[in-house]
């Protein structure tokens, strides 16, 4: 299937690894110029290398060095995507972080790093890339939300700011329909990638992640990736230009809210 994304702009947060690099590669090999940052310049530059290899040409992959955390960062980002491609056309908002335990023991710093890190980064890219893609006629933007924002599970944090993701994009979806932007949650389950949280929790624990993939995961396997990015490149095309609004699960069976 032709997704009809050849010389489409695409910006992607948190992208050095994991599910924006996933993303990324998945734009890049449908032809998507496509513009990546992470604060780390080693494993962004090594990114943009693997991603470029997809591209159409060397020159239609970006890499920025920047900390969304802070909203100079993001304005740093959609900057140097305008200046470097003319434009902007998908926005896949994949950053995040989230620490802390219980209601009683996380902090106030906790909480609001889990915001800071997560929606804020999320908020001012779409706030920056709406006028962008009203200028070029429609445009796709996308949540890289988690099941974990449709019910309970992991840290109480990473619940609260995935539901205020999946919200917001919601909301957006609505507003921005009469000016052909779709907005769109992608809600993935357990997915298993180098450097990763679940990655992590193998290497520390292989026996209990063995019994918590035969207790919670159907299909008996982490979720990869690129199963994830695939998804991305999808709504982002074309081809999804009835989806808008929608919280879609790559999981695998995993949660149970949609049963």
């Amino acid at each position: 299937m032709d997704l009809q994304l050849t010389g489409k702009v695409a910006v992607i947060t948190g992208s050095s690894r994991g599910l924006g690099l996933a993303s990324a590669r998945a734009l890049a090999s449908e032809g998507c110029r496509v513009c990546l940052c992470a604060r780390t310049p080693g494993p962004l530059e090594e990114a943009a290398r693997e991603v470029a290899a997809l591209a159409p040409s060397p020159d239609a992959v970006l890499a920025v060095e920047a900390d969304l955390t802070t909203a100079l960062g993001v304005e740093k980002l959609i900057d140097a995507a305008v200046r470097r491609f003319g434009g902007l056309d998908i926005l896949v908002n994949n950053l995040g972080l989230a620490r802390g335990s219980g209601i009683v023991e996380t902090s106030d710093a906790e909480w609001q790093e889990a915001f800071d890190a997560t929606l804020y980064p999320a908020i001012r890219a779409s706030r920056l890339a709406v006028p962008l893609m009203k200028a070029r006629g429609g445009g796709v933007i996308i949540m890289i939300a988690s099941i974990y924002g449709r019910e309970a599970g992991g840290r109480m944090t990473y619940n609260a700011v995935k539901a205020a993701e999946i919200s917001l994009g919601k909301s957006m979806a609505r507003q921005l329909a009469p000016f052909h932007i779709r907005v769109n949650s992608v809600c993935p389950g357990s997915i298993l990638f180098p450097g990763g949280s679940w990655w992590k929790r193998v290497q520390a624990d292989p026996e209990g992640m063995a019994e918590f993939v035969r207790r919670e995961l159907p299909f008996g396997r982490f979720g990869r990736a690129d199963e994830v990015g695939d998804v991305v490149a999808f709504l982002a095309s074309p081809r999804a230009s009835w989806v808008s609004g929608a919280a879609v699960v790559v999981d695998g069976c995993q949660g149970w809210s949609n049963i």
